[in-house]
């Protein structure tokens, strides 16, 4: 791995790790969580999420050739280990508590993605990429909406799931 020594090459490796996020959360994460999930709202929501994130790559990869670059994600080990723990905790937990599972990776996820856009947009902003930080805010209050989605039907499950077991 070359050293990265400008701001422009910071910014680009960043844009790399975002755009594996998002491939991955659209070609296997999401699908999986929606193959796996009872609630109805919370896979209505994914579902949504899902549409909404093939629009995240697609913005991504436009950063990336308004800036003369050919798109190219980075192994991003933040995500990995967030997959990791989450598939990890899957294997080692009741089935009645995948949602419960599901919802706490989703809202960490999100949280990951939102630190990841404020970054890249903070990064843009600096270098006059004003095009850029457009497509990246968009990513960015989509990210914020699902967060706040996902935390309102966290909540209700787990009030459902505590009064279950009461």
């Amino acid at each position: 791995m070359s050293e990265i020594a400008t701001p422009k090459e910071l910014f680009l490796h960043e844009l790399g790790d975002i755009l594996y996020v998002e491939r991955k959360l659209a070609d296997e994460v999401l699908p999986k969580l929606i193959s796996e999930v009872r609630d109805e709202e919370f896979t209505t929501a994914l579902e949504e999420h899902l549409e909404q994130t093939r629009g995240h790559v697609a913005n991504v990869e436009t950063v990336f050739e308004q800036l003369g670059e050919e798109p190219k994600s980075e192994p991003c080990l933040g995500f990995q280990g967030l997959k990791s723990e989450h598939d990890k905790l899957l294997q080692e937990s009741n089935r009645e508590l995948v949602d419960s599972i599901d919802l706490g990776a989703a809202a960490r996820t999100e949280n990951y993605e939102i630190a990841a856009y404020e970054g890249l947009r903070r990064m843009a902003k600096a270098m006059g990429e004003d095009k850029a930080v457009d497509l990246l805010d968009r990513n960015l209050k989509e990210e914020k909406d699902a967060l706040r989605l996902v935390e309102k039907i966290a909540t209700r499950v787990s009030n459902e799931s505590a009064q279950a077991l009461a």
